[in-house]
Parts: structure tokens; C-alpha cells; sequence
């Protein structure tokens, strides 16, 4: 069991993190969680890193004085692996919104994939997106982008990717022929109109090809982004449909908690 003196001491929880919850709400679930188990009112509870709604994987929630180790955590490496989708764009860059615009892909192997890979490997600039936590003028750019605001320039900052790996590939099937349900936005890439597919939110077009990836970067990188950049650098497009927090540090998801055993870790 660990005791009233040892949470007040300062554990990490390492949590694996569900799809379609908050970093957020993981934490008050916890919160909760710990409040209940020890009657406290008051106590210190934060993550070492967010991870997007959509991403599952390793979150590491801080109690009591571990809360002073979190600039520490968050310094770590991370290992990520998850899935491209190439040939479309979303506005975020990953399955938060629809698709907005679709591009040529048939010229996409994984011949093509890996050399094009080296372009981000190394320290390399990179443009966070606007639908994302960073902040600019004080604010989060994701308030800017709810509000449409295109004034708002994010500017691009130093990451570090020690690896970028394909770890397998898979072609598009066919096209759908039914109409789409809008035209696309005006994009700086070509559009191939015959390649528009109808498509309800948080669903990936069959005809797309896909790519599932394992990255092991440094702070401060976003896989969204490397999508985005990696999509532009092949003449096409890509999202992700799929993101997972494998390790930061020496933390490993695989020795991770769900938030249904968390209880039962700190009463055992």
C-alpha cells in the first residue's frame, strides 16, 4: 500500500492513457481517485507532458513533491508509434476534424517513404500546429484557431528526432465514386478533385494509403507536425489517425496503469 507519507513524499503514476480522454481529465480522475483513498482536501497533482485527445499511451501524473520533478520528465525522450495516412489534410492533423483537402498519392512507396525520411531526422525546425497547446501572445493557439483568427503566425522552433522508422505500409484501395459533400479549401498544394471521398469525422477514406511509424524524439516535437511536414516534402498531403506515448525517459507504457487500477495500486 503506499501510505499517506509516501504520496505526500511524492510518487509518479505512470497512466495509459485512453483515447478520446483530456491529459486533463486523466488527471482529475486521479485527483479523485486519491482524494477519496486518503481524505485530502488539498494536495499538489500534475502531468509531465500532454497528450493530444486522441493519443493513447504513457502519461505521467505527479503526486505530492514528485510535482517538482516535472520540468525533469518533461525534458525525457519520448518513443511514439501510431499511423500516417497520406493522399488528404486536416486542420489539426490528426482525426479531431474532417478532412479538408485530398492530393495525389499514387506516387507514394515506401521506396519514396524512405528517402524522403532522412529530411527529419536530426535537429530540425518545426511549425507546431495551430490546433495545439503552445502558446503565442500568451494565449493558446488552439483559442486562436477556434476563433478563426488568421492573423495568428506560429513561429517554427528547434526539435530533435534521433529516429523516424516505417514499420510497415500499406497502399489505398479503390476509389469511392460518390460525391463529395464539400469542395475543399484553396491549398498551396494541387488538389486532384477525382480523388474527393465522402467522409464522416474521425473515419479514414479506405482508398488512402496508410504507413504506421515508430519515432523516438526529443521534447517539445510534434508528431502532428512531422505528419504535416512529411505529407508536403511527397507532393501530397497526410494526417495522423493514430498516435501512441510509448516511453518518456526511462518510463515505459508497458508498465503503465489504467485509470481503473489506479485505486488498487495505492491500496494494495
Amino acid at each position: 500500500m503506499v501510505t499517506l507519507e509516501q504520496l505526500q513524499d511524492g510518487i509518479v503514476l505512470p497512466i495509459d492513457k485512453p483515447r478520446q480522454w483530456t491529459s486533463f481529465q486523466a488527471v482529475n480522475k486521479i485527483k479523485a481517485v486519491v482524494r477519496n483513498t486518503y481524505g485530502l482536501k488539498k494536495f499538489k497533482i500534475g502531468h509531465a507532458g500532454t497528450l493530444d485527445p486522441l493519443a493513447t499511451g504513457l502519461l505521467l501524473v505527479c503526486v505530492g513533491k514528485a510535482t517538482k520533478t516535472i520540468p525533469t520528465l518533461q525534458d525525457g525522450d519520448k518513443v511514439y508509434t501510431g499511423t500516417m495516412v497520406f493522399g488528404a489534410t486536416t486542420p489539426c492533423y490528426d482525426l479531431e476534424r474532417p478532412i479538408d483537402n485530398y492530393y495525389p498519392y499514387d506516387h507514394i512507396t515506401p521506396e519514396l517513404l524512405q528517402q524522403t525520411l532522412p529530411q527529419f531526422t536530426g535537429t530540425i525546425l518545426q511549425v507546431p500546429p495551430m490546433f495545439s497547446a503552445v502558446k503565442v501572445a500568451g494565449q493558446r493557439a488552439y483559442q486562436y484557431a477556434r476563433s478563426d483568427d488568421p492573423t495568428v503566425v506560429i513561429q517554427p522552433k528547434p526539435v530533435n528526432v534521433y529516429s523516424f522508422e516505417i514499420t510497415a505500409f500499406r497502399p489505398g484501395g479503390p476509389i469511392d465514386d460518390e460525391p463529395p459533400q464539400q469542395q475543399p479549401d484553396n491549398s498551396q498544394l494541387t488538389t486532384t478533385n477525382s480523388q474527393l471521398y465522402k467522409n464522416p469525422l474521425g473515419t479514414v477514406p479506405a482508398h488512402l494509403p496508410q504507413a504506421d511509424f515508430r519515432i523516438h524524439c526529443g521534447k517539445g516535437t510534434y508528431i502532428r507536425s512531422l505528419a504535416r511536414d512529411l505529407g508536403l516534402a511527397l507532393g501530397s498531403g497526410a494526417f495522423l489517425s493514430a498516435l501512441r506515448r510509448e516511453q518518456i525517459g526511462t518510463y515505459s507504457v508497458a508498465d503503465a496503469l489504467q485509470l481503473d487500477e489506479v485505486e488498487a495500486y495505492l491500496t494494495r
